[in-house]
């Protein structure tokens, strides 16, 4: 069984009190489905190669020690052109704005974000926060300052 953990919620004035508060589909997903809740149930078009911020009319009150991952639905992404832009995001715990999503159409043509589209999933996660000390020396690795491909691709 899974830990659970009280994340406070307050919803503003645009968001459909018809909407569930974001939600687990199955009993084992790891992230709740938010929903887009758009003022005066409008949709939002997104044009090819544009990013939007789409509202979903809350704001969380996080634990401290604890962030809110916000990742992409894989069934959004396999069949449409939008993506999470910055995939995950993070709410920080000490934020109290509203929770938007950046979404990217990658696609070829205009994408209608419909009021009550399931958007992005929410994913509560622990944070450790590192303390940053200067060196003069790193221990050595057999990958040293390989970067970007250099453990090959097979």
């Amino acid at each position: 069984m899974s830990t659970v953990v009280e994340v406070k919620v307050k919803t503003l004035d645009h968001y459909d009190p018809g909407f569930e508060l974001p939600f687990y589909a199955t009993e084992g997903a790891a992230g709740a489905d938010i929903r887009a809740s758009i003022p005066e149930k409008k949709s939002l078009t997104v044009k090819p190669g544009e990013r939007a911020l789409v509202p979903t009319g809350i704001c969380m009150e996080i634990p401290l020690g604890y962030e809110v991952q916000v990742r992409p639905r894989s069934g959004l992404s396999l069949k449409s052109p939008l993506m999470v832009v910055n995939s995950p995001g993070t709410i920080d715990c000490d934020y109290r704005g509203e929770v938007n999503i950046i979404i990217g159409n990658f696609g070829k043509e205009d994408y209608v974000i419909e009021h009550g589209l399931r958007i992005a999933q929410l994913v509560l996660a622990p944070v450790t926060q590192a303390r940053y000390v200067t060196t003069h020396t790193l221990n050595e690795t057999q990958r040293g300052a390989g970067g970007f491909g250099s453990t090959g691709t097979r």
